[in-house]
């Protein structure tokens, strides 16, 4: 998508299809929690039944996908396997075992006798999503709508069509057997549709994309509605002069080649120059075996890394097995660098200096920092929520893995017994301001 694209207005069917969603929405919003637990359990369970087309029809696809030359990345984040699958059903269902997240108080004050205020958390409504390659994003985001009472319209890249239509099916078979409404979800499959959604305002409380820079630039600057999501997601490992070598080995291997298509693999590695020769004497044969292609700066080139890394390199998100590497000389630098070229995705230190740790901590403004970990676990699923809708790096909330919490807002509820305003304004009455038991 492009700033020199038009956006359509809906037509009649998809302003029709939305309208049922919301409608849908508005009914899963009085839903229990125990009628929202028992629906995601009934999508699981029609997704473990329905397995076998699903990957059928997700081979197909990949074999579309190679044959259209869709870059090692995206096929990567395309393909669903059995083992995938199963991945993404179990994470759908911790989603199911996870607290409700409606209904909860998080106010309660009298303002005066018989006049009492709270505050308690509801669903936002409906969820519009436009992701790319990834189909199984279409299950995080149903089990994570269907818990947080929020209805959605979903649009998934056209490489992942047949996967993405394999799954809705399945997941409303398994909300026809539930007590919530199968058309709480939707699918779109054309483009038109998925820029029509940007004027869906009046119906959709929330557009979540889930792709590239240009993906989320383009929809923040096409719409009315609100967007949230992150652009790119360049990733970086600070290698400390006090490491641990074989912990930084270890971390750095885990951080950029055990998914490198992911946006939490790292693409920068910073590394001290009191550390720098030891570390790549060990790293660089290593990284090599494993097929990563190193850019580094002049200084790290000294020290064994072939190819010259420009300018432009410490802004790319490659997704791929390419690594920039850039020597610092203190912790000061590393920190000036990830602030200049980050994108407050995922940061790391390794370092075995706690001080420098929690110095890094602090002053890193990323969704995530890291000490002595792989820049990996940032996921929704490792942090324990379930799934997650997409990793949002605007600084306000919610921020990093967003998942049921990040899914519901809040509404005030003031109940009275004949109470007017003026009564106080006149001096008459004052309030109380009592806090009473959440």
């Amino acid at each position: 998508m492009t700033k020199s694209l038009q956006v359509p207005e809906p037509s009649n069917d998809l302003l029709e299809l939305a309208a049922g969603v919301r409608r849908s929405a508005m009914s899963l919003g009085q839903k229990d929690d125990n009628q929202r637990k028992s629906a995601i359990e009934a999508m699981a369970a029609s997704l473990e039944v329905n397995k076998s087309k699903i990957v059928v029809a997700n081979e197909k696809d990949l074999k579309t996908a190679k044959q259209d030359g869709l870059a090692d990345a995206l096929i990567a984040r395309l393909k669903l396997d059995e083992v995938k699958l199963k991945g993404a059903i179990a994470g759908m269902l911790q989603v199911a075992d996870l607290p409700d997240p409606l209904g909860i108080r998080q106010v309660h004050r009298e303002l005066d006798e018989n006049l009492v205020l709270d505050r308690v958390t509801v669903p936002l409504g409906v969820l519009g999503v436009i992701f790319e390659a990834r189909p199984d994003a279409v299950i995080q985001i149903a089990s994570l709508a269907i818990r947080s009472g929020n209805g959605a319209l979903l649009k998934g890249g056209s490489e992942a069509l047949l996967t993405n239509e394999a799954i809705m099916k399945a997941l409303k078979e398994g909300l026809h057997s539930s007590e919530v409404e199968s058309d709480s979800l939707a699918l779109l499959t054309t483009r038109k549709e998925s820029l029509s959604m940007l004027k869906l305002d009046g119906f959709l409380d929330l557009i979540i994309p889930r792709g590239s820079n240009q993906l989320v630039q383009f929809i923040q600057d096409n719409t009315r509605i609100p967007v949230l999501g992150h652009a790119d997601g360049i990733c970086h490992l600070y290698i400390d002069s006090e490491a641990d070598l074989q912990k930084a080995l270890r971390i750095s291997i885990d951080s950029k080649t055990q998914y490198p298509a992911a946006c939490n693999a790292i693409e920068t590695l910073l590394v001290h120059h009191d550390i720098a020769e030891q570390f790549l004497t060990l790293a660089i044969p290593i990284f090599n075996k494993l097929g990563v292609r190193l850019l580094g700066d002049l200084s790290s080139q000294k020290l064994g890394v072939q190819e010259l890394a420009d300018e432009s390199d410490w802004s790319k998100e490659y997704l791929d097995l390419i690594l920039s590497i850039k020597i610092v000389s203190n912790i000061d630098e590393a920190i000036d660098h990830i602030h200049r070229f980050g994108s407050r995705h995922t940061e790391a230190i390794v370092t075995s200096n706690e001080q420098n740790a929690e110095f890094f901590l602090r002053a890193v403004d990323s969704s995530g920092v890291y000490h002595n970990c792989s820049t990996r676990f940032a996921d929704g699923f490792r942090y324990g929520f379930g799934a997650e809708v997409g990793i949002s790096t605007q600084t306000l909330p919610p921020r990093g893995p967003v998942g049921l919490e990040g899914l519901v807002t809040y509404r005030y509820r003031l109940r009275g017994d004949g109470h007017i305003a003026e009564e106080f304004n006149s001096g008459e009455k004052s309030f109380s301001h009592i806090d009473l038991p959440l």
